[in-house]
Formats: structure tokens, C-alpha cells, sequence
């Protein structure tokens, strides 16, 4: 998790008291990092708590303003991660009737590093009965020479709700983008709701033909899960043949759930797409 520019000297904050994701798998490089933050909130009756809060490596999460009953936390990037070689994992769970938001405070920036070993980044996202998670991170984006797998993992019960927000941007300006692999697993009420995989940059074949991305460099989706959602209607297809980008938000099998994907030639008009996406799921 970057700020921003990458920070000078070494790299520092690894807490090794917090068990790591994935212990039986060694890293790519001994300077590389293995870190996992942990995130559980519960409902008092009244509003959420955060009985668990656990920053580790380059996570530091922080307690935001508290809105009626939900909580929020902020992820602020402690170091430069993730580089080559790195294990990083996130652990967000709302119990029964708890309201989770999560966001971060600056882009993910993933960087070449000391191995050609690809970085992991897992997210875990867990939601109770009647609980709500929102997940709202700042976009990641995939600088040239880096090799990342950033993988999803969505547990939801028969009544919770799920906001999932992912955003890629391929390549700073003027570069290439690194490789970049992403999977998202959903399950709810115990029944498979999405398993998608998707890879971008060299060597993926065709990440950048007409049939996928058509030149544009950002990249992003939006997922809503919830038993409200009406998930009997058709697909519409957002902004088609605009130069601005294009979207397509469209129910799933086993909803109610609605996913939009978007493509766009810039972060800010990505985030338009998706947000006038959330707009249509809802009625808007």
C-alpha cells in the first residue's frame, strides 16, 4: 500500500507479533514483507464497535467519524508495498446487524521488486445476517516492471449487504502497466454468487484488444449484493461508443445481485461510470 512516491531506505513496520497470511508459504525475497491487518466490527444493540483493529505492515488502519449506526475505518499506507515477492493480506468481517465501511486513504501503487516472484494481496471480506460491508478502496495501479495476484474473498450470508468497489489503473503516465492478476470468489448464504479472473499486461494474451480493453487504461467494477437489489432486470449498457468509456451493469445468477463493469481512458472518468452504475442499480 503506497501514499504515493515509493519511500527511500528500508522498508520498515512489519509487525511480526500479527500471524501472516499464507505461513507455510515462503517469501520470494528475505526482504519482502508478510502482513496481515485485521478488521472485525460487531453491533452493541446501538451502533457498531471495533472490538478488533490490528495494523500490520503496510496497513495502519485508523477509526474514522462514526455516521448513525455504521463504523468506518481508513487504511493509510505505512511503507511501499506491494513489491515483488511481498504476502499481504486484509481481514474484514461485520458480525450480525454490524454496518462496516472501509476505504484507504491514497491509491495502491504495485512496484517492481527485488525478485520477479509476483506480489499477493488478499482481501477477505466477511458479512453477517443483516450486516452491511462497504468496501470503497482508492484505485490500484499496476506500475510498469510489477507483478501482483490480488485476490478476493467474499463470505456473505442469506441477508447481508455488499458494496465492493475495485478500481486498476494500468500503468502511470507514459508507462506501460506491470502485470497485474485479479480474482474475485463471492459466496452467499454458502451458494457460489461470482468466480471471475481477470489478467492484464504482458505476458496475458490479448489484455489490450478491442475485445477487452480497447486501449483504455483504467478498469474497474462494482458489485451489489442485497435482498432488496432487483436482480430481474435486463442489462444496460452505460455511455456505449463514447470516447469517455463505457459500462454494463447487469444482475447475477443466484442474486439478488447486480455487477457493473467499466473501462475508461482515466481514473475520475472511471469512477463517474461506476458511479452513475450505482445510480441505475438503485433506481436513479
Amino acid at each position: 500500500m503506497s501514499t504515493g512516491t515509493p519511500l527511500a531506505g528500508p522498508r520498515t513496520g512489519f509487525n511480526p507479533g500479527v500471524p501472516a497470511v499464507d505461513s507455510a508459504e515462503p517469501c520470494g525475497h528475505p526482504d519482502a514483507v508478510r502482513a496481515t491487518a485485521r478488521i472485525r466490527a460487531t453491533y452493541n444493540g446501538r451502533v457498531t464497535t471495533l472490538p478488533q483493529l490490528s495494523s500490520d505492515g503496510p496497513f495502519h488502519l485508523r477509526r474514522m467519524r462514526t455516521s448513525e449506526k455504521a463504523a468506518t475505518v481508513g487504511i493509510i499506507g505505512a511503507m511501499s508495498a506491494p513489491l515483488g515477492g511481498d504476502r499481504l493480506a486484509l481481514d474484514i468481517t461485520a458480525e450480525d446487524r454490524a454496518e462496516l465501511d472501509v476505504t484507504t486513504a491514497a491509491a495502491t501503487l504495485a512496484l517492481r521488486g527485488p525478485t520477479t516472484a509476483p506480489a499477493t494481496y488478499h482481501v477477505r471480506l466477511t458479512a453477517g445476517e443483516h450486516a452491511r460491508l462497504r468496501w470503497l478502496p482508492q484505485p490500484l495501479i499496476s506500475a510498469a516492471g510489477s507483478n501482483l495476484h490480488q485476490t478476493y474473498t467474499v463470505n456473505l450470508a442469506s441477508t447481508s449487504r455488499l458494496l465492493l468497489r475495485e478500481e486498476q489503473i494500468l500503468g502511470r503516465a507514459g508507462e506501460e502497466p506491470g502485470h497485474l492478476v485479479t480474482r474475485i470468489r463471492v459466496h452467499r448464504a454458502g451458494r457460489p454468487l461470482l468466480d471471475q479472473r481477470t489478467a492484464y499486461g504482458d505476458p496475458a494474451p490479448g489484455w489490450d484488444g478491442p475485445a477487452v480493453l480497447a486501449g483504455h487504461r483504467a478498469v474497474g467494477q462494482l458489485l451489489l449484493v442485497g435482498p432488496e437489489l432487483d436482480d430481474g432486470r435486463p442489462p444496460i449498457l452505460l455511455r456505449e461508443g463514447a470516447e469517455d468509456g463505457c459500462a454494463v451493469l447487469a444482475p447475477l445468477a443466484g442474486g439478488p445481485a447486480l455487477l457493473a463493469t467499466a473501462v475508461a481512458p482515466t481514473s475520475s472518468a472511471l469512477r463517474e461510470l461506476l458511479d452513475e452504475a450505482l445510480r441505475h442499480a438503485f433506481g436513479g
